[in-house]
């Protein structure tokens, strides 16, 4: 298992070994086939690759970096770990800023952030 196995939250281990040595193009149907029974950790929780990204109906995937993209798409927000987590600053005097799991965190889009 490699040392970077674990991105955003999400533990691929030896599966993410075995899916960048794979043979490419793989169809849906070869990749849930061969990979569909493997657990993946997501922040604590577990899924088979099959339910975490069976929901997108894939005809084919091309290279090891649309499966994983394809997870990572698939995962939810928690994770992320700490929503609107900043190590940085505190905000500066009169700065408003949205607290971590607010009601409204995902009306922020499209907003300027600086």
């Amino acid at each position: 298992m490699t040392d970077d196995s674990r991105e955003l939250g999400v533990e691929l281990g030896e599966l993410g070994d075995e899916l960048e040595s794979a043979e490419y193009p793989l169809s849906e149907d070869e990749l849930f086939e061969r990979y569909g029974d493997v657990t993946i950790e997501v922040s604590g929780d577990e899924s088979t690759l099959e339910e975490l990204i069976g929901p997108l109906n894939e005809e084919e995937y091309r290279d090891y970096g649309e499966i994983e993209a394809a997870i990572m798409n698939m995962v939810s927000d928690e994770a992320i770990g700490r929503k609107n987590y900043s190590d940085r600053t505190p905000p500066a005097a009169g700065e408003q800023r949205q607290e971590e799991g607010a009601p409204d965190q995902d009306d922020q889009q499209g907003q300027e952030s600086f």
